[in-house]
């Protein structure tokens, strides 16, 4: 496994390559072109803002609102997590002539899949950013951005990316052996996206809930981002993000051994 880990870095121009062709692709024809990656997040965030402001107003606490920041915060990140497994559970799969190539390492696929929607994430913070100086400078918010905070974000991110990692090796190799994965994915995202604080907060929890909610590791994910980018106060949640940076590094880990471990039998199944 280390002799792959260090021939994967010595690809690193292969992956930065593969990311920019998706990046690229995923646009290509329109007429808007890249400017969409900015673009979708926000008419997203204008959709929020429209759904929760004019048709659902009035129906939270005053300590959430603007709603639609609050929901876009968690949200965000949701979306390049949630997209990431999907087109990960079948990337190995639709791109079977490539796994026959004898010299093709096969991990650059999910690992390339994470990164482009990490481009598509960060390219959706500055969206996210302007509205929330613009709030904050209206005094909307519930209490003025923090530069000390901001400091946290990308710790977040990284540990995001470990998790994210993690599942999405995990989720490749063993759809290759197993095609009901990708079936039952979809289903088990959906729960997983309720049973995360993201449309509504930590506090609302039940206290017979919050143990479980303790087990999710996407609700700290989410709860930081919260903090850093919507609360007022100190960044409280750090102890919590320290041990999610912890187990998501083992489960990248654990993830990358069974990847490898099944490598050859790749070019067989797809």
């Amino acid at each position: 496994m280390l002799a792959n880990l260090r021939r994967l870095l010595q690809h690193r121009e292969l992956i930065r390559t593969l990311v920019a062709r998706e990046v690229k692709a995923r646009y290509r024809g329109s007429v808007l072109g890249f400017f969409w990656s900015f673009a979708n997040p926000l008419l997203l965030l204008l959709v929020y803002t429209f759904v929760f402001s004019v048709i659902l107003p009035g129906f939270r606490g005053g300590e959430l609102e603007p709603y639609a920041l609050f929901l876009f915060c968690g949200l965000l990140p949701w979306t390049w997590f949630s997209s990431s497994l999907l087109e990960s559970s079948n990337v190995l799969i639709a791109n079977g002539n490539l796994l026959k190539k004898v010299m093709f390492p096969a991990e650059i696929l999910p690992i390339v899949t994470v990164l482009s929607n990490m481009v598509h994430f960060l390219l959706g913070l500055p969206v996210l950013g302007a509205f929330l100086a613009w709030y904050a400078l209206d005094g909307r918010l519930p209490g003025p951005l923090q530069a000390v905070e901001l400091v946290w974000l990308p710790a977040v991110i990284l540990v995001q990316l470990l998790l994210t990692l993690g599942c999405a090796l995990l989720l490749s190799a063993l759809t290759v052996h197993f095609r009901d994965i990708r079936d039952l994915l979809g289903n088990l995202l959906t729960l997983w996206f309720f049973a995360t604080p993201i449309i509504y907060p930590m506090a609302l929890v039940p206290a017979g809930g919050k143990p479980i909610m303790d087990l999710n590791p996407f609700a700290h994910l989410a709860i930081s981002y919260q903090e850093i980018l919507f609360y007022n106060g100190p960044f409280g949640h750090w102890k919590w993000l320290l041990a999610l940076a912890a187990a998501s590094l083992a489960l990248a880990v654990i993830g990358y051994s069974v990847f490898d471990r099944l490598r050859d039998t790749f070019a067989e199944e797809v």
